[in-house]
C-alpha cells in the first residue's frame, strides 16, 4: 500500500495541478502544452512524454522525502503497467459466462487496455445520488460517502474526515495536498461578487480566469488570500432569504499558506460570500478541470453572420484519407447450373417428395431437454399441408362468403420451439395460394415493437392468424375470453391449426400446383433502424431461384442432414431449414433457442449424434458452446463439411470463429469447414464462403485502420496498432448474381476499389418490394448504379443490401458493417457494433450484465450523437459503475476518435428485448428520447462531443453616440420614447389633490365622510374578519401616534411587523401622524423561523429601525426560544404590541416641513437576492396614488378586490395608500388564506361584483392549479366573473403569457372576459410604471426571435415560426410617467423596436435607495442618470430591466397612436454565456416542456457553467431520464451546453411572495449542499 500511496502522490505532483500551473513560467507552460499536443496526436510515446515532462517540471516540484524525481516517475510507470497487464490476461482465464463474446477479440481487448493505459486517470466528478435512487442489492456495499444527503452535514466542520475523501478518485490514499490545490483554484473561481450576473460596470470578477488552462500568478495570489479569508470566517450560516450578506474580511495577499489551514478548507464562499460546504463546488471544480484539458487540435475559427447564429459546419479535414483506387467493376457470380428434373416450384418439390419418399424424415423437433419429440416425414408434411390448405379455403366463411381468397395474406404466429406446426402452416398456405406472413408471438400487450408489427399486419390487410393450440392458450385474453387485441393491431380471427381443427379433403380435391411465377409467395418482416416494421415480399420464382442458388453454392445433395440453430421463421433459418431443405429432401434438426439457453452445447451434440453434414449457426452460438467446454469430451465434428456462420457479416464474428476453431479442431473440426456468409432480408443471401470441395481460394483476413474506415476508405493498417478492425471474408458472390459497391449517400456512384460502400445485388433471387411502400421500394429494390461519368452500369435494377463493405483480392466479399448500425458523426462514419466491442473490451471487472450493450445515435443540434446504454450487473457498486463509465469513454475516444454523447447504465434485464434475446435497439432509442429508459447511472459528455456550436459572440466596438443618432435619423427611426397621459391637463374633481400629504387626506375623509367604509378584510372562510371606515381608521391611527409621540423623535424609523390586515394600515398612518418613518416588514413564519426570521432581523437592522410595532402573538414569537436559535433575540430594538393601546387623542399632528421629506421606506428582496430599500417621499406617495386613481378610474363609489401581499411595491400602495387617497372601498384578501381555500379570491370578486381586481402570479397559479378542475362546482355556487373589467397581475418581470392565458381559458366558463386579464410593471425605482387600467386599447402581443434577443436585438416574427417567443405588453404607461429605451453600454437613446434598458421619469419615482445591501457603489446612478446624447437634461431612473417600445396601429384615449412597452427581463437575472445574453426564463420554459414529470425549473450559472435545477413530479426512478432530455433541449433551442443537471423534489426551488423564482438562493443552497437533491449529474 505504501508504494501505492507514494505513486498516487506522485501522479498528483506530476500533474501540474492548475494551482501549480499558475506559477510556472510562461515558456514552461508553452512547452508542456506542445508536449500534450504531441502525445494526443501520437507523435510521441507515453514513456517519452513522461520523461520530457518530468524534466520540464523537475525544478518546480518539491522533492518528496529526498527521492530523485526521475526515479519516482519510473516507479510510477511500472506500477501503472502492472496494473493494466494482468487485466488483459485474466480475461482469457476466467469462465466468461457473463460476457458476450460475439464481440470478443483478444487483440481488441489488448488494444483497448493499451489505449486506457495511455490516459492518466482523469478526475471526473462523480454524480451524486440520493440513497433511495440506488438500485443496488445491499446499501452498505454500494453507497460511497459521496451520496450522503446534505441533512447529515449541513455546513458542519466536525465531519472533516468524511468530506476530505468524498470524491471517488481522491480516496486512493492521496494526501490532502491535492484537495488543497483544488480549493485554491476554487477560491479563485468564486472570489468574485455576484458580478457574473450583475449588469452594472464595476470590478470584473476573476471568474473568467477559470476558463483559461493556465491561471495567471496574480490570480493564484488572490486565490490564496481568499482562502485565508475563508478560513477566518466563523461558520455562521447566512440568512437564507438574502444572498448578498457577509462582508468579506479583506486580508492582504499572503505568499505561503501553512499546511495547518488544511482542516478548515472545506468551508468556502459562494460568489456572494456565503460560506459553503464545498463538496458540490469541488465537483464543479473537477468538472472545470476536465473541461479545460485541450481536446485534440483546436477547432478552426468559423464565421458568424451578424444576425443569425450559424452552426459550425464541419469542414472536411484536408489531411483525411481519400480513396485512390480505380473504379470497381461489378462482380459476377458463376452462372446458375441447369439441373435436369429440377421441380418447377417449391410446392411441386413437396408434392414429389411427399408421394415418392413419404417415409423420408423432413424435420426433427427437440424439447428443452434436447430430446427429439417429433420427426415430421415428407409424407406427413404433404398430407397435413393439404388438409390445412383445404380447410382454409373451404371451411372458413363469413356471411356465407369464403373468408379467404387466393392471394390473401395470413399471419403465422408460432413459437420458436414448434418448427413442425410452422412448417405445416407455411406449406399449407403455399398450397392454398395464400401468402404467409410469419411474425413473432406477442407475449404481452406492450411488447417492444409490437405496435409496428400490428401496423404491418394492418397494411397487408391480414384478417386471419394461424397458431397452435398451446400458443393460443398462452396469448393474453380479453374479458370475453377471446385473444386480446394488441396495441395497434387490426382485428384478427385466430385459427388453431392442430389436427382436430382441420378436415380431410374429399378424394377429388387437389391443390393447384403451378410453376413458380412472379406472384408473392410469402412476406418476411424486417425492423428498420428507426423501429418501423416493413414487409418484404418474395415471389415464387425468387424463392425457387434462391433455393437453387443456395443448393449450388453449398453443394447440397439429396437427403443430407443439417442442424439449424436459427429462427426458422425468417432469413437464413427459413431459407436453409424450411425452403432449401424441402427442395433437396434434406433432414433438418431444429434446435430451439430455449434449448440453447439451457444447454449451449446442444447443437454440437446433435451434429455428433446425427452425423450432420451441415450446421447453420450464428457466431453467438459458437461462442456459447465455448463456455461449456467441460462437457465436450466425446464429441466429434468430423462429419461437418460446412459450418455456415449466418452473421458472418458482423465484423466481430471472426473472433468467435477463431476461438471456436481453436477448441474444436481437436475434435475433428477442419478449419476450411467454417463458411461465413452475408445476407439481408431484402437481397437474401449475398455471398457465402464455398465448401472446400469446390476448390475455392483460401479465406482472406484484412486488418483495417478504423480511422480510414470512418472516412469510408480501406487502409491496411501498419503503424497504429490500437484502432484496427480485423475482418474475414464472406466468400464469393452467389451463383447467378451481379454485385457492385456504391456510395452510401446521394447518387449511387460505383465506389473505387479502396472505398467502402453499400453492396448492391442484381439477381433473380432477391426480394421484390416493401409491401405497400412504393417510394421506399424504388430506393431499395430498384437502384441503378452509375459510373463516375453517370452512365448506368447495367439495364437490370439492383437491390441495396444494407451491408457496408468492399470487394477484396480473389474477388472475395468483405463486410465491415450494416447501414442500420451506421452512425455519421461530424462527417465520419462509425459502426455501432464496433463501438459495442470497444465498450465490452473495457472489462477488467466483468461489469456489464451478459454483455448487454446498445449503441445508437440520436440527432441533437444538426449532428448525430452517440449514445451507449448498458445493463449493469446487480452487484456493481456506484464506484464501479462510474469508473467503468469513465474508462469506456476514454477507450471509445482513443480507438474510434469519437466522443460519446451519453453513457447510461440501466439495471440488469430492463432493456427491451428482441424476439430472440438480443436488445431491441430502436425501442431502446425510443425510450431514451421519451425519457422512459429509467437508467440508474448517467454520464453525459456534451462538452467533448458538441463541436458545432455557433462561435461565441465577440462584442463589436461600440459606435459613437453622434453617429448613432445620425444613423437613427437617416434610417427614419423614431427615438423609442413614450409617456402616459399628462397629469397636469387632466381636470378631475379630485378633492384629495389639494392636500400635500396622504395623512391629511385621511383626516379630511374622517371629517367629511366618517362612516364611509374604506377597508374590508376577508378570512379563509370568506367571512368578513375586520372592517374600517374613514373615522375608525383615523381613530386607530391616533392611538398609535399617541403611543409613539412620547417615546420617539420625529424622523425615527419604525418597523411594522403585522399580518395582512387593518392593524397594519392603522399603524402605518399612526406613524405618519407621529412624524415617524414606517417600514413594513413581513412577519416571520412560525413553522419556518430558521429561514424567515433572519430576513426580518436584517430589514430591521438595515433600515435602522429604533422601534418595532407588532401584535402580541408576533411579539412572543420574536422573543421565543425557537427564535433565539435563528437570530440574536437580545439585540432587537424595543418591541411594542399595539393590541390594547389606550384611547387617546393627540394634541398636535406632525406636519412635515416639505413634501420632499421621507414618508416611508419600502424594502424588498430582489430575485437576485439583493435586499434593497427605497425612499418614498410624501410628494411621490401622493403622485403615485393620483396616477393609479386616474388610470383605474377610482372613486368613493367603487369597490376593488386586492389579493396581494401588503409589504412592498405596488402591493403595499394598493393595500395601504390608494383607498385613503381615492376613497374607494378595498376588499382585502390575504394571499396566505388561499392555501386553505383556493376559491376565496374569485368568490369574493363574484360576491361583491368587483370590476377591478389585483392579484399576484402566485395567486393566479394557485387558482389555475387548485381550481382548474372545479369550475363546474364553482358555477353551482353561483360564482360569476362576468362583472370583472380588469384583472391585473402585479409583477416585476416579463408577463407570463402561458399562465395568464390558461387562467383566462379556465375561468372563461365562469364568465371571465378573455380581455380582462393583463399585467402591471413596476420595479424598485418606480413601483408602478404600467397598469392596464380601465380605458385604452387591450394589451397587444408580439412574437420576437429568441436568437436575436440573445444578441440584444429585437426581430419581430410570425406566430409559430421557429425560435419565436411571445411577449405581451405590460399594461398601459401610467399618467405622468415617461419611458425611454436606452443603450445599456453607451447610455444613448435607441430607436423604436430596439432592445435596451427601460428608463423612467415620473413624479412618483422613488428618491433613492435607503441601502442596497451589498452593492451600494454600483447603484449610485440608478435614480438620477441622464442620456449621453439627445435630450441630456431630463433626469431618468434606470429600472434595470431590458425591454423595447413599439408604436402600434391602435389609438389610445387621447387619439394618439399607442406606444406599447414590452418587458423582456431583468438585467441582473440575465446570464452572459458565450458572449450572448440569455434570460433564465427562456431556458426554463424549454426545459419544462421537455418531459411531463418536470414540475418546475430554475437555471443559474456558476463559474461559467450553466446549472439547471429541475423539480421532479413523479417517481425517483425517472430522475436520471431527465438528464439527457434537459441537455438535449437546451442544446437544440439555445445552443448552450448544460454543465450540471440537479434533480430535486417538488417545492425545493424557492419562490418569493411575488411568485418569482429566487435563483440566487437556490444557487447558494446548491453550493452549500442544502438541497438534498435526488441526483446531480455533472456533464463532461
Amino acid at each position: 500500500m505504501a508504494e501505492r500511496t507514494s505513486t498516487g502522490l506522485l501522479t498528483m505532483m506530476l500533474e501540474p495541478t492548475p494551482a501549480v500551473a499558475m506559477t510556472l513560467p510562461a515558456e514552461v507552460r508553452e512547452k508542456l502544452a506542445e508536449l500534450e499536443l504531441e502525445l494526443s496526436e501520437g507523435d510521441i510515446t507515453q514513456k517519452g512524454y513522461e520523461k520530457k515532462r518530468s524534466k520540464l517540471l523537475a525544478p518546480y516540484i518539491p522533492q518528496i522525502q529526498g527521492v530523485d524525481p526521475s526515479l519516482q516517475i519510473d516507479n510510477r510507470i511500472q506500477v501503472s503497467s502492472q496494473a493494466v497487464l494482468p487485466g488483459s490476461k485474466q480475461i482469457k482465464s476466467r469462465a466468461a459466462n457473463t460476457r458476450d463474446e460475439r464481440f470478443r477479440s483478444d487483440l481488441h481487448t489488448e488494444a483497448v487496455q493499451a489505449a486506457l493505459a495511455k490516459y492518466k486517470e482523469r478526475k471526473m466528478p462523480m454524480p451524486s445520488k440520493r440513497r433511495s435512487v440506488l438500485v443496488q442489492s445491499s446499501v452498505e456495499a454500494c453507497t460511497p460517502p459521496d451520496t450522503s444527503s446534505a441533512s447529515e452535514d449541513e455546513g458542519s466542520l466536525r465531519r472533516q474526515g468524511r468530506l476530505a475523501t468524498s470524491t471517488p478518485y481522491q480516496g486512493h490514499g492521496h494526501p490532502a495536498v491535492e484537495h488543497w490545490f483544488n480549493r485554491v483554484i476554487q477560491g479563485s473561481s468564486t472570489s468574485s461578487s455576484a458580478s457574473s450576473t450583475s449588469s452594472h460596470p464595476g470590478g470584473r470578477s476573476i471568474t473568467n480566469t477559470t476558463s483559461h488552462p493556465a491561471l495567471n500568478a496574480n490570480a493564484a495570489a488572490t486565490a490564496l488570500a481568499d482562502l485565508m479569508a475563508q478560513t477566518q470566517l466563523d461558520n455562521h450560516s447566512a440568512p437564507p432569504d438574502v444572498t448578498g450578506l457577509s462582508e468579506r474580511p479583506q486580508v492582504a495577499s499572503v505568499r505561503g499558506v501553512s499546511r495547518s489551514y488544511n482542516h478548515h478548507t472545506s468551508v468556502m464562499e459562494t460568489a456572494d460570500g456565503v460560506p459553503v460546504n464545498s463538496r458540490v463546488s469541488n465537483k464543479i471544480q473537477q468538472l472545470l478541470n476536465t473541461l479545460k484539458r485541450p481536446k485534440r487540435p483546436p477547432l478552426r475559427e468559423f464565421f458568424v453572420d451578424d444576425f443569425e447564429e450559424l452552426l459550425d459546419v464541419q469542414q472536411p479535414d484536408p489531411n483525411q484519407p481519400k480513396p485512390e483506387g480505380q473504379q470497381m467493376s461489378p462482380l459476377e457470380g458463376e452462372p446458375l447450373g441447369v439441373v435436369t428434373n429440377w421441380p418447377p416450384s417449391l410446392p411441386a418439390a413437396l408434392q414429389r417428395w411427399g408421394t415418392t419418399h413419404p417415409k423420408s424424415p423432413c424435420l426433427t423437433a427437440l424439447d428443452n431437454a434436447g430430446k427429439p419429440i417429433y420427426t415430421l416425414t415428407y409424407g406427413k408434411l404433404w398430407t397435413r399441408s393439404q388438409k390445412l390448405a383445404y380447410t382454409l379455403l373451404n371451411k372458413l366463411s363469413s356471411r356465407n362468403e369464403p373468408l379467404l381468397m387466393p392471394g390473401d395474406r395470413v399471419a403465422l404466429v408460432f413459437p420458436n420451439n414448434d418448427p413442425v406446426m410452422f412448417m405445416v402452416a407455411f406449406y399449407g398456405c403455399l398450397l392454398a395460394e395464400l401468402v404467409p406472413v410469419p411474425i413473432e408471438v406477442p407475449l404481452t400487450r406492450k411488447d417492444a415493437g409490437s405496435q409496428q408489427i400490428g401496423f404491418l399486419l394492418g397494411s397487408c390487410g391480414v384478417t386471419l392468424a394461424l397458431t397452435t393450440d398451446a400458443c393460443q392458450k398462452g396469448l393474453p385474453k380479453a374479458q370475453t375470453g377471446e385473444v386480446a387485441t394488441f396495441k395497434g393491431w387490426p382485428r384478427l380471427l385466430w385459427f388453431v391449426t392442430d389436427g382436430k381443427h382441420v378436415v380431410k379433403p374429399p378424394k377429388d380435391w387437389h391443390p393447384l400446383i403451378r410453376e413458380a411465377s412472379n406472384e408473392i409467395a410469402y412476406i418476411e418482416y424486417k425492423t428498420s433502424k428507426e423501429g418501423s416494421t416493413m414487409g418484404i415480399t418474395v415471389s415464387h420464382s425468387a424463392m425457387l431461384a434462391h433455393c437453387h442458388a443456395l443448393t449450388q453454392a453449398c453443394c447440397y445433395t439429396e437427403a443430407e442432414t443439417i442442424t439449424n440453430v436459427l429462427d426458422f421463421k425468417r432469413e437464413a433459418g427459413l431459407w436453409h431449414g424450411v425452403l432449401t431443405g424441402v427442395m433437396n429432401r434434406m433432414h433438418v434438426i431444429s434446435i430451439p433457442y430455449s434449448l440453447m439457453k439451457v444447454n449451449p452445447l446442444s447443437w454440437i451434440q446433435k451434429v455428433h449424434m446425427y452425423k450432420a453434414r451441415v450446421a447453420v449457426v450464428k457466431s453467438r452460438d459458437m461462442h456459447w458452446s465455448l463456455l461449456a467446454q467441460k462437457d465436450q469430451r466425446d464429441i466429434s465434428l468430423s462429419s461437418l463439411r460446412m459450418l455456415i456462420v449466418a452473421d458472418g457479416a458482423n465484423p466481430w464474428s471472426i473472433s468467435s470463429c477463431d476461438a471456436f476453431l481453436n477448441v474444436f479442431q481437436a475434435r475433428g473440426l477442419r478449419p476450411e469447414v467454417i463458411c461465413p456468409c452475408a445476407s439481408s432480408s431484402e437481397a437474401m443471401t449475398v455471398a457465402i464462403r464455398r465448401p472446400p470441395e469446390m476448390g475455392v481460394p483460401p479465406p482472406g483476413k484484412a486488418v483495417l485502420s478504423m480511422g480510414g474506415l470512418s472516412h469510408s476508405v480501406i487502409r491496411v493498417d501498419t503503424e497504429e496498432k490500437l484502432s484496427v478492425l480485423t475482418v474475414q471474408d464472406v466468400g464469393q458472390v452467389m451463383p447467378g448474381a451481379l454485385v457492385c459497391v456504391v456510395r452510401v449517400e446521394g447518387t449511387p456512384y460505383l465506389c473505387q476499389t479502396d472505398e467502402v460502400g453499400e453492396i448492391c445485388v442484381s439477381s433473380g433471387s432477391t426480394g421484390l418490394a416493401y409491401y405497400g411502400l412504393p417510394g421506399m421500394t424504388k430506393n431499395i429494390f430498384e437502384t441503378i448504379p452509375v459510373t463516375a461519368s453517370g452512365v448506368p452500369i447495367s439495364d437490370r435494377p439492383f437491390t441495396r443490401t444494407s451491408l457496408l463493405g468492399f470487394v477484396g483480392p480473389d474477388s472475395l466479399v468483405f463486410v465491415v458493417g450494416k447501414m442500420d448500425g451506421l452512425m455519421v458523426v461530424s462527417g465520419r462514419r462509425h459502426n455501432a457494433d464496433d463501438v459495442v466491442a470497444t465498450a465490452l473490451a473495457v472489462e477488467p471487472m466483468k461489469f456489464v450484465y451478459r454483455g448487454r450493450i446498445a449503441v445508437f445515435s440520436v440527432s441533437v443540434l444538426h449532428d448525430e450523437r452517440i449514445v451507449v446504454v448498458a445493463e449493469q450487473r446487480p452487484d456493481a457498486s456506484e464506484e464501479d459503475s462510474f469508473q467503468w463509465m469513465s474508462r469506456v469513454l476514454q477507450a471509445i475516444d482513443s480507438i474510434h476518435q469519437v466522443g460519446v454523447y451519453c453513457l447510461a447504465l440501466v439495471p440488469a434485464n430492463t432493456l427491451p428485448k428482441a424476439p430472440l434475446g438480443g436488445i431491441h435497439i430502436s425501442e431502446t432509442k425510443q425510450r431514451f428520447l421519451e425519457g422512459a429508459l429509467h437508467p440508474c447511472n448517467v454520464l453525459m459528455c456534451p462538452h467533448t462531443c458538441v463541436t458545432n456550436l455557433p462561435k461565441p459572440r465577440q462584442k463589436q466596438p461600440e459606435v459613437g453616440p453622434a453617429s448613432m443618432i445620425v444613423g437613427n435619423l437617416v434610417a427614419g427611426k423614431r427615438i423609442a420614447q413614450a409617456s402616459g397621459r399628462d397629469v397636469g391637463q387632466l381636470e378631475d374633481n379630485d378633492q384629495a389633490r389639494k392636500f400635500l400629504y396622504i395623512q391629511d387626506v385621511l383626516q379630511w375623509r374622517a371629517q367629511a365622510t366618517p362612516d364611509h367604509p374604506l377597508f374590508l378584510v376577508l378570512n379563509a372562510k370568506g367571512t368578513v374578519a375586520s372592517t374600517a371606515s374613514c373615522l375608525q381608521l383615523h381613530k386607530r391611527a391616533e392611538r398609535v401616534a399617541s403611543a409613539l409621540m412620547g417615546r420617539l423623535n420625529t424622523g425615527d424609523h419604525v418597523a411594522l411587523v403585522y399580518p395582512p390586515g387593518v392593524d397594519l394600515i392603522a399603524t402605518f398612518y399612526g406613524c405618519l401622524y407621529a412624524g415617524c418613518v414606517p417600514v413594513t416588514v413581513r412577519p416571520p413564519h412560525p413553522q419556518n423561523l430558521a429561514t424567515t426570521l433572519p430576513t426580518v432581523k436584517m430589514i430591521v437592522e438595515v433600515s435602522k429601525s429604533v422601534y418595532i410595532l407588532t401584535t402580541q402573538a408576533i411579539m412572543k414569537l420574536l422573543k421565543s426560544k425557537e427564535a433565539a436559535a435563528a437570530v440574536d433575540v437580545k439585540s432587537w430594538p424595543t418591541v411594542l404590541d399595539t393590541d390594547d393601546l389606550p384611547r387617546k387623542k393627540i394634541s398636535q399632528m406632525y406636519k412635515p416641513p416639505t413634501p420632499e421629506m421621507l414618508a416611508y421606506l419600502d424594502f424588498s428582496v430582489s430575485t437576485t437576492g439583493i435586499l434593497a430599500g427605497v425612499k418614498m417621499s410624501h410628494a411621490a406617495t401622493s403622485a403615485l396614488c393620483r396616477s393609479i386613481k386616474l388610470q383605474c378610474e377610482l372613486y368613493p363609489s367603487r369597490q376593488i378586490a386586492i389579493c396581494l401581499d401588503p409589504y412592498c411595491g405596488l402591493g403595499f400602495a394598493l393595500w395601504c395608500l390608494c383607498s385613503v387617497y381615492s376613497g374607494h372601498q378595498s376588499i382585502l384578501v390575504p394571499p396566505l388564506e388561499l392555501e386553505t381555500n383556493a376559491s376565496l379570491w374569485l368568490a369574493a370578486v363574484s360576491q361583491y361584483k368587483v370590476r377591478v381586481t389585483f392579484c399576484s402570479y402566485s395567486v393566479m397559479e394557485m387558482c389555475t392549479k387548485g381550481l382548474g378542475s372545479q369550475t363546474e362546482a364553482l358555477r353551482l355556487r353561483n360564482v360569476n366573473l362576468s362583472c370583472v373589467r380588469t384583472c391585473m397581475v402585479v409583477a416585476e418581470e416579463r408577463p407570463r403569457i402561458s399562465l395568464t392565458q390558461s387562467f383566462s381559458k379556465i375561468f372563461k366558463d365562469l364568465g371571465l372576459s378573455p380581455r380582462a386579464v393583463s399585467t402591471t410593471f413596476g420595479c424598485r425605482v418606480n413601483v408602478a410604471i404600467c397598469l392596464q387600467g380601465t380605458a385604452g386599447p387591450d394589451p397587444t402581443t408580439v412574437y420576437v426571435d429568441m436568437r436575436a434577443l440573445r444578441h440584444d436585438r429585437v426581430r419581430l416574427v410570425e406566430r409559430g415560426s421557429p425560435h419565436s417567443l411571445p411577449l405581451m405588453e405590460s399594461g398601459k404607461i401610467l399618467p405622468g410617467v415617461k419611458v425611454i429605451i436606452a443603450n445599456t453600454e453607451t447610455k444613448g437613446p435607441l430607436g423604436d423596436s430596439h432592445l435596451g434598458e427601460i428608463w423612467v421619469s415620473s413624479p412618483h419615482n422613488a428618491t433613492g435607495y435607503y441601502t442596497v445591501y451589498g452593492e451600494e457603489a454600483l447603484h449610485a446612478d440608478h435614480f438620477n442618470t441622464k442620456l449621453s446624447f439627445g435630450d441630456t437634461q431630463t433626469v431618468w431612473a434606470r429600472t434595470g430591466y431590458l425591454g423595447f417600445l413599439r408604436r402600434t396601429e391602435l389609438t389610445d384615449a387621447s387619439g394618439e397612436r399607442h406606444d406599447a412597452l414590452y418587458v423582456v427581463g431583468s438585467l441582473d437575472e440575465t446570464l452572459e454565456l458565450r458572449g450572448m445574453r440569455y434570460h433564465p426564463i427562456d431556458i426554463e420554459t424549454s426545459v419544462i416542456r421537455s418531459h411531463k414529470s418536470i414540475a418546475e425549473c430554475a437555471v443559474f450559472t456558476w463559474t461559467n457553467l450553466l446549472v439547471v435545477v429541475v423539480e421532479l413530479e413523479g417517481s425517483e426512478q425517472e430522475a436520471l431520464d431527465l438528464v439527457a432530455l434537459v441537455t438535449n433541449v437546451v442544446l437544440e433551442e439555445h445552443y448552450l451546453i448544460v454543465g450540471v443537471v440537479v434533480v430535486v423534489d417538488p417545492g425545493v426551488i424557492p419562490i418569493n411572495s411575488r411568485g418569482e423564482k429566487q435563483r440566487m438562493h437556490l444557487r447558494d443552497g446548491f453550493l452549500a449542499d442544502q438541497l438534498d437533491p435526488i441526483y446531480v449529474a455533472y456533464n463532461m
